[in-house]
């Protein structure tokens, strides 16, 4: 199974600590977000003997944050793997790309995980991509 390099996810979540905790189990590491500007906060999570970059975006688009991972060391090979527990765990909406974007694929096209499990792609435009 191919990894990316990143992970973007957008959470129909807002609450920052809930989305710290979730993080923090899922990476095993503590999870301490720190202002970064306007609606934004990142923190570095150490696990697994790597740190792991994180931003968080709250409102990026639409009623939805973005949360995005700058490192190819996380537990999830592709957006949609963690799209699926993101959305089980904060049991709310995920969006994500529906793979590893190259160009000429529509920009709009997006994964939707809702938290009951149920997938479908969507059309979502003007989705910060």
């Amino acid at each position: 199974m191919e990894r990316y390099p990143d992970i973007e996810i957008y959470l129909q979540c807002h609450d920052i600590d809930t989305i710290a905790r979730w993080l923090s189990e899922a990476l095993g590491g503590p999870v301490d977000f720190r202002p970064a500007g306007r609606n934004r906060w990142r923190c570095r999570i150490s696990s697994q003997d790597t740190t792991i970059p994180v931003l968080l975006i709250d409102n990026a688009t639409e009623d939805f944050a973005s949360l995005w991972f700058d490192s190819d060391a996380t537990p999830w090979p592709r957006d949609v793997d963690c799209a699926r527990q993101a959305s089980q765990a904060l049991n709310c909406k995920v969006r994500c790309s529906l793979g590893s974007w190259q160009p000429g694929d529509d920009p709009d096209r997006f994964l939707q995980v809702n938290a009951d499990g149920e997938e479908h792609v969507i059309d979502w435009p003007d989705s910060g991509q």
